[in-house]
């Protein structure tokens, strides 16, 4: 007996958001289907994947995470250069210095760093603050003015902190990364508010709060879910691509920060950080992400073999 496939069609699809100019863009979002299911609709875009550079050594990143990165931690330019040998799509430049309690960078310098960043990459660029409101809200301005027309894409809006980034990116032409904690209801609501002061919805980029393996991925992963159904079946205000932490989270992980002399059972540290940020990375992307912020070199080269072999199975 033959047995049918029933595949489903949804009726609404995910906006196509644009990052960066013409010159160097990615485009993310524009699916029809859930992940990777070619043959109930489409995925005209691949997900991607953006390199993390940060403008100071991350004080709580692993010594063997750091050592596989090498010098280049010590140079944000140089670090961000890494990412065009790694074949990455974007860099996800994480602004902190401005907002050090001693001795912070000016917005100015902020901008300098990130048109630096830009000019030698000529890559896509993702910029985040630091959730700390009064210092990011004085760096945005500058920093968008300085990239003005480079389309970036700026983190992040949130239900109590979104006027000053949604103004600033309306005037120079940016997008947004709406910010929630794992709460669908809030979510909407950050794309409300934003919205709501005429930011275009197809310039918004969505990200629920995620955690690595074995620290709430379950239910992160529910709510990416949750968000995406949402969408395709008709949630206008929900149809946005996701964005997902990967490395950063990873990088909290015990499993991954743990030395071999306190848990010798759990041997390499290297191999458990490598092999902790790919299995966090294509759980999302099974959840619907369409950009993934990683650290590991050796583990983007894995994730990108990964996408292209699920993006191969459309052909």
């Amino acid at each position: 007996m033959t047995i049918e496939r029933v595949t489903r069609k949804w009726k609404n699809s995910i906006n196509v958001v644009t990052i960066g100019n013409d010159e160097n863009k990615v485009q993310v979002g524009g699916e029809t289907t859930l992940p990777f299911l070619h043959d109930e609709g489409e995925m005209p875009h691949k997900p991607v994947i953006a390199l993390e550079v940060y403008d100071q050594v991350p004080d709580t990143w692993t010594d063997s995470l750091l050592e596989t990165l090498g010098d280049v931690v010590k140079d944000p330019v140089e670090w961000a250069k890494k990412g065009k040998e790694l074949g990455v799509d974007l860099i996800s430049l994480r602004l902190t210095k401005h907002a050090l309690e001693e001795n912070p960078t000016s917005p100015k310098e902020c901008a300098e760093l990130a048109k630096a960043v830009s000019d030698a990459t000529n890559l896509p660029l993702i910029v985040w603050g630091t959730g700390d409101k009064e210092p990011d809200n004085d760096m945005y301005p500058a920093v968008s003015q300085a990239l003005a027309g480079q389309q970036c894409l700026f983190g992040s809006a949130t239900e109590d902190n979104y006027k000053t980034l949604a103004a600033t990116c309306i005037a120079d032409g940016h997008n947004i990364i709406s910010e929630s904690p794992i709460d669908i209801n809030i979510c909407k609501q950050v794309n409300v508010l934003v919205s709501d002061m005429g930011f275009p919805l197809d310039k918004l980029v969505i990200f629920s709060a995620n955690g690595p393996l074995g620290y709430g991925l379950e239910y992160a992963y529910s709510i990416m879910e949750r968000t995406r159904l949402a969408a395709l079946g008709g949630d206008k205000l929900m149809a946005m691509p996701i964005i997902a932490n990967i490395g950063p989270e990873v990088q909290r992980a015990k499993e991954v920060k743990a030395s071999v002399e306190e848990y010798p059972e759990w041997g390499s540290q290297k191999e458990r950080g490598i092999g902790w940020e790919v299995a966090t990375a294509v759980t999302y992307l099974q959840a619907g992400t369409d950009i993934l912020t990683m650290c590991n070199p050796e583990a983007i080269k894995l994730v990108q073999e990964y996408i292209d072999g699920l993006m191969a199975a459309k052909k």
